[in-house]
């Protein structure tokens, strides 16, 4: 409910009406800007709110957002649904332009993401409900793109008749030119028309202007004389019959061009009622981006609304004080809530009270009608059932009123219709009548509706409200503080202490003489005077207390936070000791690995120098138990010559320097071995390469694919191709892509007694099974789309070892084509790869660019 019916008057909603339609590209946003109204359904509006926040996040961060042509041809289509009814051209026009915008808008508002299920999700969710149900008329477009050009005129082509008709009215014109230019340079010639004289148009037909005294020179028929009468316009009789066929086939024209208007208008009538439905979308759009326009401007905020009574403002101001005053405002916090519900405003005159109230009654309607407001964003902001106020003189002659009955009147009907979902607003509450009976009214009404539980802002100069606020529970007191050693307003509101009227220094400031003040200070008393300086006192100290508590709580918190600090700080410290301890084990644990790995080695040669068995057991056993202790966090235990046990627990640095240097010392042993080891094969083979190295390949040699470590034997050389046998597999090649090896002989000296362990042979069962697997699962196509790079060179290295191996001609690489990346870094990694003669693109038929064939 909303109260008085010129609510809206009074609060300044109107120009805020008349400003919003400023916004709007349409009358279709405006119509929908007349009818915004009030409502309290809290969901509604945060829809509303989701709305704009959307749209103003499209119009700062979006490209591509249709605003054209938000055209209202409602008129023209409810004018057509009647039969023998057709829209003309232009309005044909408008309906297929604002047509396509309905089709861009909705397009817009459907994009979004689609996870692996199917479902979508919205880049605008609030806008997309808004368009989802919308009907387009694509076709209906299409229809009328063939008979309406881009200039909005009627094509020649929209019928075979119209094409002909324009021809020949084209040919006729034509003719009726060239006879008129012909007569005109005849008379031009005698004389009779001047040299700079040009046919012109009277009535829709061609004629030429020639002098009163000479036009019986001209046989013709005179249609028009100039406003001087200096000038008649002849129409000659050579072109009359050509003129009257030009009328003939001008009629013809607009016949056809109406019949082809009623033929599109049958094709749009059946649908009028969903078009319809989707120029009220198209309004609506103009409408939220009006507003969004309107946030922008005004720095308003599309707050969260709560189904209950609530007002929590931060830095709140009044739109058209703020443009009137050139942005140079002071903004409001205000609050109202259950705890207290009421609050009582008093201050000096001309110190804001009414600016307080006219922003809380203004900005609360404009957010229960759907608008963003000017608050900051950490507002907070609830819904009211009824909204009622008393602001100034309500005096009417009609009904034989008075202000202070006015006044009266709204007061009852406050009192009848409030509740605890009612904000009232009242300014300067009980005045316009004796102020002690006044005084006494206006606690008493206040009174009434305190019971109700309604919610209010009141202005006011009595004391007796002050003292009400301060007397009953949910009710609170404000001031508008004035600076009373400037003399002037701060316009802030302070909400928890009662303000002064400051009547006495206002009225010393404007010059109002010393005797004057005296003598009424005189008829107030001196007790009125003293009460009024002790509450400035009070209100002064409770301000300077206030910042005292403001700052003790700042170094409160500054406190907490550096207490804060610490205990992460002590945290932090205590964390990452654990981490260093679990990294240092961890560390350990792979170089024990490491070393597990060394020694294994070391085992192996062990055996084949025929070491003994229990040895070898010993060791391993010894590796074991350091190894978990290593993983336990603490050495295994170990026992001293003398039989004591040594250190139990976490190892101590000093033992874990020890336990370092002793590994990396038999590390360095185990690699100067090997290096040795090497070194002697080296020389080895050295010595065998030497009489084999310019001896081409032949029948029994054992040799390799180049790059790869199977080894096959020669079983027969035919030109510059070799089969090879590896294993049970056989297969032909070039012989530059072998290489001569040099393997060891099959027979093994008897004596190896660790395990009887068989050295390498080339056609042993292993090499035979591993290649027939190869070959069987062997597929000559692999697809890396998808894959990081990493992963995808790992797979191409893998499947070119297993194609070479297996001993294809060629293979297909799947990459696809995206922007290029993953084809590039195969084919420069295949570029490497010795055994790849060629690679290139698919044939286009097969996938192109999207697949490298590789040549092996």
């Amino acid at each position: 409910m909303i109260y008085p019916k010129n609510y809206e008057q009074k609060i300044g909603f109107v120009e805020i009406r008349n400003i919003l339609k400023g916004f709007c590209l349409s009358t279709l946003g405006k119509s929908l800007v007349e009818t915004m109204a009030f409502t309290d359904d809290a969901e509604e509006l945060n829809v509303r709110m989701d709305e704009i926040r959307e749209m103003r996040r499209i119009l700062e961060t979006a490209d591509g957002f249709p605003l054209d042509n938000f055209i209202d041809v409602r008129d023209s289509l409810k004018h057509v649904r009647l039969e023998g009814t057709h829209m003309d051209e232009g309005e044909l026009f408008d309906l297929k332009r604002s047509l396509q915008t309905i089709i861009a808008l909705t397009a817009y508002l459907y994009r979004g993401d689609e996870d692996d299920e199917g479902n979508v999700t919205y880049y605008y969710p609030a806008l997309h409900d808004l368009a989802d149900g919308v009907a387009t008329f694509p076709r209906i477009v299409s229809r009328i793109e063939q008979i309406i050009d881009k200039f909005g005129r009627m094509r020649d082509t929209a019928s075979p008749q119209l094409n002909d008709i324009r021809r020949e009215l084209a040919r006729t014109e034509g003719s009726i030119s060239r006879t008129l230019l012909g007569i005109l340079k005849s008379a031009q010639s005698e004389g009779v028309v001047d040299k700079d004289v040009t046919p012109a148009v009277r009535d829709g037909r061609l004629v030429i202007p020639v002098a009163p005294g000479l036009k019986r020179r001209i046989a013709g028929i005179v249609h028009d004389e100039s406003a001087t009468g200096r000038t008649v316009y002849i129409e000659p009789t050579q072109v009359v019959e050509a003129n009257n066929r030009i009328r003939e086939l001008e009629s013809d024209e607009r016949r056809e061009i109406v019949r082809i208007l009623t033929e599109i208008s049958k094709i749009i009538r059946p649908y009028v009622r969903e078009m319809l439905d989707s120029y009220d979308f198209l309004a609506a759009v103009d409408f939220i981006h009006a507003k969004a326009l309107f946030a922008g401007k005004y720095r308003a905020f599309e707050p969260t609304i709560a189904d209950k009574p609530y007002i929590d403002w931060i830095q709140a101001r009044h739109p058209l004080l703020e443009t009137h005053l050139a942005g140079a405002i002071v903004p409001l916090d205000i609050m109202l809530t259950p705890d207290k519900r009421m609050l009582i405003i008093s201050g000096p005159n001309a110190g804001g009270k009414s600016v307080c109230l006219k922003t809380v009654a203004l900005l609360q309607y404009m957010v229960q009608c759907g608008m963003p407001i000017p608050v900051g964003d950490r507002s907070r902001v609830g819904v009211f059932s009824d909204l009622m106020i008393d602001i100034g003189d309500e005096q009417s002659l009609e009904n034989d009123l008075s202000t202070y009955s006015s006044h009266l009147y709204n007061m009852k009907n406050m009192m009848k219709q409030a509740s605890d979902r009612t904000l009232i607003l009242i300014d300067e509450f009980g005045t316009g009548t004796e102020p002690q009976i006044g005084g006494a009214i206006a606690e008493s009404v206040l009174k009434q509706l305190w019971k109700k539980g309604a919610w209010a802002v009141i202005t006011t100069h009595y004391q007796n409200l002050k003292h009400f606020a301060d007397s009953h529970d949910h009710v609170a007191n404000g001031a508008m503080l004035y600076d009373r050693h400037l003399m002037k307003p701060l316009f802030r509101l302070a909400i928890g202490r009662p303000g002064s009227s400051f009547a006495i220094e206002i009225a010393r400031q404007t010059g109002i003489p010393d005797e004057v003040i005296r003598d009424a200070s005189d008829i107030v008393g001196s007790d009125y005077i003293q009460s009024d300086k002790y509450l400035q006192d009070i209100v002064r100290d409770k301000r300077y207390w206030e910042s005292k508590r403001q700052t003790i709580h700042q170094k409160e918190k500054e406190l907490e936070r550096a207490i804060e600090k610490y205990e992460h700080g002590v945290t932090d410290v205590d964390k990452a000791r654990k981490e260093i301890l679990d990294k240092a084990r961890e560390q350990a644990a792979e170089l024990i690995k490491a070393t597990n790995q060394r020694i294994e080695n070391t085992i192996r040669e062990i055996r084949e120098s025929q070491a003994e068995k229990e040895s070898t057991k010993r060791l391993r056993q010894q590796l074991a138990e350091y190894e978990q202790g290593v993983k336990a966090g603490e050495l295994p235990s170990s026992t001293s010559k003398g039989g004591k046990v040594k250190n139990h627990g976490l190892m101590t640095d000093d033992d874990f320097r020890k336990k370092v240097e002793q590994i990396n010392s038999r590390k360095a042993r185990h690699e100067r071995h090997l290096a040795e080891k090497a070194k002697r094969k080296a020389e080895d083979g050295k010595r065998t390469s030497a009489a084999t190295a310019n001896r081409p390949i032949s029948v029994g040699d054992s040799v390799r694919i180049k790059g790869l470590t199977s080894v096959g034997t020669v079983e027969a050389v035919s030109g510059k191709q070799a089969t090879v046998a590896f294993g049970d597999m056989r297969s032909k090649m070039d012989i530059g892509r072998l290489e001569r090896v040099e393997v060891k002989s099959e027979a093994q000296p008897a004596s190896s007694s660790l395990n009887n362990l068989q050295t390498y042979s080339p056609g042993s069962r292993m090499t035979r099974q591993t290649i027939d697997e190869h070959r069987n699962n062997f597929r000559q196509e692999i697809d890396v789309r998808g894959m990081r790079a990493d992963e995808a060179l790992n797979a191409v290295q893998h499947f070119l070892d297993d194609a070479i191996l297996v001993g294809v001609a060629d293979v297909h690489i799947l990459h696809g084509k995206g922007n290029g990346i993953l084809r590039t870094l195969i084919r420069q990694y295949l570029a490497t790869v010795p055994n790849v003669r060629n690679f290139h693109d698919e044939d286009v038929r097969f996938g192109g660019a999207g697949i490298t064939v590789v040549e092996l």
